[in-house]
């Protein structure tokens, strides 16, 4: 009987935050030139938006966003996607972001969350941590991690927005 009210409370509380819509918060963060902007300028027509979480010592962060940075100017071109890259290096290490992202030459807008302000309104805990969100500020889908081939499963689900 315990497991079984312990199951029930599991689930119930998997239902209500499934439920629950999560919005993009606003926080303020810092552009690469280090003008504060807060999320709430993120715009893009009414066309998806996809977040990415990365940091310079992150591999499988860097692996991620070459992947996208690659076949970017067709998804954006077919779907009007825009990639927003948010590093959470720290403030000793905020200084090494933008040579790191200029020398990769990533096409997407990038933007630094020292304080993890961020990073912990949308409860961020590994990186890379990918949110799609939809024309709303919505997030849909979301994706911890990064194998080849991911970048295809975000990009299915940017054409079902």
């Amino acid at each position: 009987m315990k497991k079984q009210l312990i199951y029930f409370l599991f689930l119930v509380a998997n239902v209500i935050c499934l439920a629950q819509t999560t919005t993009l918060p606003s926080v303020d963060i810092k552009s690469l030139e280090g003008k504060i902007v807060n999320t709430n300028t993120f715009e893009n027509d009414g066309k998806p938006m996809v977040i990415s979480f990365w940091a310079t010592w992150c591999k499988p962060c860097a692996k991620e966003l070459n992947a996208i940075s690659e076949v970017y100017d067709d998804w954006q071109e077919e779907t009007g996607v825009k990639v927003i890259a948010i590093s959470i290096d720290d403030t000793r290490n905020a200084a090494k972001v933008a040579p790191y992202a200029y020398g990769k030459d990533w096409p997407f807008e990038i933007y630094v969350d020292a304080n993890s302000d961020l990073k912990r309104a949308l409860n961020v805990n590994a990186i890379p941590h990918t949110f799609l969100l939809n024309a709303d500020k919505e997030i849909v889908w979301q994706h911890t991690s990064y194998l080849d081939g991911d970048e295809e499963e975000l990009y299915e689900e940017v054409l079902k927005l």
